[in-house]
């Protein structure tokens, strides 16, 4: 019977299947383990099933022990990781991918009907209970009929955000290593552009791409300085690909005219001059906050972590 340590709370499907053959330890509270209270706790685990408010590096490591098998991550992203130092000890790593595509694109197709028709500022109109009276230039959004959607990653979330934003009558444009492939590109009527033109031509420029060295502040100050002054940015990537005091200038100098945020570049703080901007729409990333998208994650991360103690090959190792 292996160790198998949860550094959070799962839901409860694929917990039942962790304990089902092994010690399962789990951190049980809503609130985020304390670092000392997680090296002690991963001391002789077998397995890591792991958060993403989790740091696992090298001192983690150590700490759990040679035995160590495996790191299961229950989301898609593993920026939390640090792969190189699991490598090194022959320490598997695995995530989630695919499960949380629908749900995210849900997210950002959200946020740009949320920033576009100015939803989230009208709402706080009506919660401060401040007087207000119908008028023609009352609050006034932009439609998003013909506007250019521009999506910087077009993996699995970006191609589901454009097909919801094709159906709202956005025209598609993207930028990624290679193009897609045809019958795709065909099936969304999208066009393949580099960095600089989709910053420079699109309404809206919705980031989807993974979180790496090379996409720290990939959006900064020079790419905000590009986008239109009537464009909006949207993020449900993760929060350090945006510099977001370069982002809180450019929205307060009304160098573009909104963003809406999932997730931050410090999370879970959020900059302080992002709070005081009626053209900012900030939520506390809930990208992958379904009952059924959850509840999913953690059984492939259950998955991911069974087979890995059973010897086999796990479903979703990440290589790189």
């Amino acid at each position: 019977m292996a160790k198998i340590v949860v550094t959070g709370k799962i839901p409860a499907g694929g917990l039942a299947r962790l304990k089902a053959d092994h010690d399962v330890l789990a951190w049980e509270s809503e609130e985020a383990i304390s670092r000392s209270e997680l090296l002690q706790m991963v001391a002789g685990a077998d397995a890591i099933v792991s958060l993403l408010t989790e740091k696992i590096d090298a001192e983690l490591l150590t700490a759990a022990g040679s035995q160590l098998k495996s790191v299961s991550n229950v989301a898609v992203g593993y920026n939390n990781i640090d792969v190189p130092a699991c490598k090194e000890r022959g320490v598997l790593v695995t995530n989630t991918p695919g499960v949380l595509t629908e749900a995210t694109a849900d997210i950002a197709m959200a946020l740009i009907l949320m920033c576009t028709r100015r939803l989230g500022e009208g709402e706080r109109v009506i919660r401060a209970q401040q007087p207000w009276q119908w008028g023609m230039f009352y609050m006034l959004g932009m439609g998003l009929q013909g506007r250019q959607l521009g999506i910087v990653g077009m993996g699995q979330i970006g191609i589901a955000t454009a097909r919801r934003a094709k159906a709202f009558g956005m025209n598609i444009a993207y930028t990624r290593r290679a193009p897609l492939e045809s019958d795709a590109e065909k099936d969304l009527a999208a066009k393949f552009m580099s960095m600089d033109e989709l910053i420079e031509s699109s309404d809206v420029l919705s980031i989807h791409c993974p979180y790496s060295p090379a996409t720290h502040h990939l959006i900064s100050e020079n790419q905000l300085a590009r986008m239109k002054p009537s464009a909006f940015l949207i993020m449900t990537a993760r929060g350090p690909i945006v510099d977001e005091q370069a982002l809180v200038d450019a929205l307060k100098a009304g160098k573009i005219a909104g963003a809406g945020l999932d997730v931050f570049e410090h999370e879970p703080k959020v900059n302080p001059g992002l709070l005081e901007l009626d053209n900012a729409v900030l939520i506390p990333h809930l990208g992958s906050a379904t009952v059924e998208t959850r509840a999913a994650m953690a059984d492939i991360a259950a998955t991911n972590a069974l087979a890995i103690l059973a010897g086999a090959q796990a479903p979703n190792l990440v290589t790189s």
